[in-house]
């Protein structure tokens, strides 16, 4: 214990930290890397696997797509007036005040900080297409050497363009492709994407079975491990696992993923932390609200000295692909976007396109946002064309965080509400042995108000960022931590990157705030770690800093044991913060 107090962070990381892998899965992106590390492996959450298209069926590109997705005719309204509030609020033109016939041009508006940044790498704006080819293994050549990515013997193929008929008796097809390479493939080749997570949580539909899920899951995890970590299956037994994972997760989901790291990829034990505690940790607090703005989930949720307060937490089904998604339509609404087929739900790398200027260009300010950007077209194998354009209203998409009804949400159903009726409460004990704090599940039950097919989003989805931040921080009913919260309000995620973002939320979640409540100060944090990773970093410190290591889940007990109901050994979820942690962070 005293130890702990005189020790800094990064000596314990170097001391406890080289056999530690921590793995922080994402809905979009998954960090991963040694504890260590200064900073993760951020890779995109996805797989592609070849197929065999021996029947005239349309083609699935992507494994969970649905079939003609559709905004209706009430979406589009509420978008359009969403759009006009925000307007009001910059300063800029309504939906429908644009000038047709106006002879001066709009007054241009640089994006500080960004512009700069993207003029000097425009050389290398465009995606190229991945290769999928590599030379056929010898005889002797291990089996399952086919994703290994040395994919520098393949045949040369014209620059940017797709193989349409490769010599297979040299070469064949990667078995699978993971991360950005798998977003990059042309939809001329023979190969289908999966996502095995999805607005967080299991991507299961009809189109995607559950154990195809769980093997996309090992098959992702273990490519990241053996090619970016170097860790072989037969090292596994030398390390162990942190899992941070979203609040969104179900326990059987986070059941599912310690099997996953415990019995298939063979660490010898494993311990799962919440990322909301994880990111306090990360950024050297112990009392915040912590706001996760990812890629496609907005969570909510509040830590008060060192414990996470489950009834807080909110889950919003928005993030920043769907901000990207939004900038296509304002600039496709106002007649700025090329004669170009971009489609960020079915075309993985227009998506990645759209992310690129989403981070590059948005921001929130007042006034005209204006930039002159090159944007690229994917079509069929070809080359990426070039089309220089000039990008309008850029500060109205991230706006959509406060009026979500602006970011329509796409059409992909939630996994079916059947597949959680898991009987096995995997905390029961931590809670019924403390009797301090409620199931982690009781404070907003993710899928009980979804049937099979149900597109209609919840309550909470309907609600902005500001007021989801405020309805949570409120829910704790003592106005003294209430007040501690509202100023110590922590941004985390990509999004939060976004220009003008921190000033935004605190205006508008003090206007949130009801006049009644006794309440006149808002703030937030700036983040001592980068926000994309403070997640992974946190988790990092927490599990160099459980020194007792009660928590920890033994392979062997998990494997005999761990999966079966009525089983002796649960293990402890991380709402509990070990007492040497809590030493260490108040010293």
């Amino acid at each position: 214990m005293d130890y702990l107090k005189t020790v800094v962070p990064s000596q314990l990381l170097a001391e406890r930290g080289s056999n530690i892998v921590v793995i922080n899965p994402g809905s979009a992106n998954i960090r991963i890397g040694l504890a260590h590390q200064d900073a993760p492996f951020n890779i995109p959450h996805c797989i592609a696997r070849h197929t065999t298209r021996a029947t005239k069926a349309p083609k699935r590109i992507v494994q969970d797509q649905l079939l003609n997705p559709q905004v209706t005719t009430a979406q589009h309204m509420e978008r359009e007036r969403a759009y006009d509030i925000i307007a009001s609020i910059l300063k800029i033109p309504f939906l429908d005040e644009e000038v047709v016939n106006n002879s001066f041009p709009r007054k241009m508006g640089r994006v500080d900080g960004y512009t700069n940044t993207f003029q000097s790498n425009r050389k290398e704006a465009a995606f190229t297409w991945t290769n999928v080819l590599e030379k056929r293994p010898d005889s002797s050549a291990l089996e399952g050497s086919s994703n290994k990515g040395e994919i520098s013997e393949a045949p040369a193929q014209e620059e940017g363009t797709a193989s349409q008929e490769p010599d297979l008796s040299e070469f064949k097809f990667r078995e699978y492709i993971c991360g950005e390479e798998a977003l990059r493939i042309s939809p001329m080749e023979p190969y289908c994407l999966r996502r095995p997570i999805r607005r967080g949580h299991f991507n299961i539909s009809q189109y995607y079975p559950m154990q195809q899920v769980f093997e996309d899951l090992h098959a992702i995890w273990d490519w990241i491990l053996i090619e970016k970590l170097h860790i072989p299956h037969s090292e596994r037994n030398m390390f162990s696992a942190i899992l941070v994972v979203p609040e969104t997760f179900d326990n059987r989901e986070i059941k599912e993923m310690l099997s996953i790291v415990l019995r298939d990829l063979n660490f010898s034990s494993a311990v799962v932390h919440q990322e909301g505690l994880a990111a306090v940790f990360g950024n050297g607090l112990s009392t915040a609200c912590v706001v996760n703005i990812g890629a496609q989930v907005t969570s909510v949720i509040c830590i008060e000295d060192g414990v996470a307060l489950p009834n807080t937490q909110i889950a919003l089904r928005f993030g920043g692909e769907d901000i990207a998604r939004c900038l296509l339509w304002t600039q496709r609404h106002h007649q700025t976007w090329p004669p170009i087929r971009t489609d960020a739900l079915t075309k993985p790398v227009d998506l990645l396109m759209l992310n690129r200027l989403k981070e590059t260009y948005c921001q929130i300010k007042e006034g005209e946002v204006e930039a002159v950007a090159v944007v690229h077209s994917y079509e069929d194998g070809m080359p990426a064309g070039s089309h220089k354009t000039r990008l309008t209203a850029l500060n109205v998409p991230p706006m959509g965080l406060f009026y979500p009804m602006l970011l329509v949400p796409d059409v992909y159903p939630p996994p079916p509400r059947s597949w959680f009726n898991d009987y096995e409460d995997m905390l029961e004990d931590t809670w019924h042995s403390d009797g301090l704090y409620p199931s982690v599940n009781s404070g907003f039950p993710m899928w009980d108000s979804y049937s099979f097919f149900q597109t209609k989003p919840k309550k909470e989805d309907n609600i902005g960022l500001a007021d989801a931040i405020t309805k949570s921080i409120l829910s704790t009913g003592r106005i003294e931590l209430q007040r501690r919260l509202f100023c110590s309000i922590q941004l985390i995620g990509g999004v939060a990157l976004t220009g003008g973002l921190i000033p935004a939320v605190e205006e508008r979640v003090l206007h949130a705030i009801p006049p009644n409540e006794a309440i006149d100060t808002v703030e937030v944090l700036q983040s001592r770690t980068n926000p994309t990773c403070v997640t992974w970093k946190g988790g990092a410190i927490l599990g160099i800093l459980d020194f007792g290591r009660d928590a920890w889940i033994h392979r062997e007990d998990w494997i005999r044991s761990g999966i079966h109901v009525g089983s002796g050994r649960k293990y402890k979820d991380s709402y509990f913060l070990q007492a040497q942690a809590m030493c260490y962070m108040n010293s």
